[in-house]
């Protein structure tokens, strides 16, 4: 038997012919290629999270209805009373439980969202069977409005992604368009607002999911500081949040991340002070990255920057050399060409990056 053939006759063509995702190891390097927040729980909060995690229950499944830390997520994370959430394992689950909910076996469904955008969500289209459709972004990043309403008539979308504010641009959509857009969907489709980076942008749509029954808020944990443990959270009104309850695997959130997230939840405000020392330090580095010669810096509500460089790929490398991560973009999409993307994280971790950086722009 030939397992070429194998794969062949069983794999999925388009499974076969697309690339793993790929994450590189950050052994020994300053890590700013992930957006994730460079700062521990303080020692003593960590000691205590060690002996509820030791006292956890692991020779039993969860509690499938995860009560007890719903409850804490809409106490604490701003949900509107009255409506419900539900949990996934990072907002990557949830994205996918959206887009296998509305993937019709009828007829083939849409799912649009303005490019470039979180790979995803054109991941999970693909996966489950619905068809992409990318609306390319204006060159200052803003939505076309005019090329979003136009495919949204054209191809009836069963969802429209937009992340608020967008990775990897780092911009905030305006109100007014993404209101539009909910408009346009109207009752044939659903909006999901993507606030990954809400803990940063200090912008929300949260308490409009009670104005909007088409619009799904999604948010995740990992950029707040707890990246580790994988949670994800969203809300909608409870009759289309009950259909996405069908789709979503039983016990998809284990204990482990049950119990830690319960107890960080207990201290948001360490993870909101955080967050600020992030946003200070977003300010400075934006303000060093645009005196430099040859860089452009694009206006950031999250907890990164996008730049663009001369030569992205020279840059990256000698960057590396120095042993700091970063991200290039330039082969995402055209418009972000010679774009790097990294994390804000703390001060001596983005003066290490600066330092880097400016040795790659004068070696270049």
């Amino acid at each position: 038997m030939s397992i070429d053939n194998l794969i062949a006759n069983v794999i999925r063509a388009d499974v076969r012919a697309a690339g793993a995702y790929v994450v590189p190891d950050a052994s020994g390097f300053i890590k700013l290629d992930a957006m994730e927040n460079p700062y521990e729980l303080p020692a003593e909060l960590r000691q205590e999270l060690g002996q509820r995690l030791a006292d956890a229950v692991l020779n039993r499944y969860p509690v499938a209805s995860y009560a007890t830390l719903k409850e804490k997520v809409k106490n604490k994370l701003g949900i509107p009373a009255g409506f419900d959430v539900m949990l996934g394992n990072g907002s990557d689950e949830l994205i996918q439980i959206v887009t296998t909910t509305v993937a019709s076996q009828e007829r083939r469904a849409s799912v649009l969202a303005p490019v470039p955008a979180f790979v995803m969500y054109a991941r999970s289209a693909q996966f489950a069977g619905a068809d992409f459709v990318g609306v390319k972004l204006k060159a200052d990043f803003t939505l076309d409005m005019e090329a979003m309403l136009a495919a949204i008539a054209l191809h009836r979308p069963a969802v429209v992604f937009l992340a608020y504010p967008n990775n990897p641009t780092g911009n905030l959509f305006a109100v007014e368009d993404i209101e539009a857009i909910l408009h346009a969907q109207g009752e044939h489709g659903i909006v999901v607002l993507d606030e990954a980076y809400q803990p940063f942008a200090r912008e929300t749509f949260m308490d409009r999911v009670k104005e909007f029954e088409n619009l799904v808020v999604m948010r995740t944990v990992s950029k707040l500081g707890l990246a580790g443990i994988r949670l994800g959270y969203m809300t909608a009104a409870p009759e289309l949040l009950a259909e996405f309850e069908k789709v979503r695997p039983p016990y998809n959130v284990n204990v482990l991340t049950q119990v830690a997230a319960e107890f960080v939840l207990e201290h948001i405000d360490v993870l909101d002070a955080q967050a600020a020392s992030i946003n200070a330090e977003r300010e400075r580095l934006s303000a060093e990255l645009a005196a430099l010669p040859g860089v452009e810096v694009f206006a950031s509500s999250a907890n990164f920057i996008l730049l663009r460089v001369p030569d992205a790929a020279a840059v990256c490398a000698k960057v590396y050399d120095a042993r700091v991560l970063i991200k290039n973009l330039s082969k995402m999409h055209g418009m972000l060409a010679n774009c790097i993307r990294v994390t804000v994280s703390t001060p001596e971790e983005n003066s290490a990056f600066l330092n880097a950086l400016k040795a790659a722009l004068t070696q270049a």
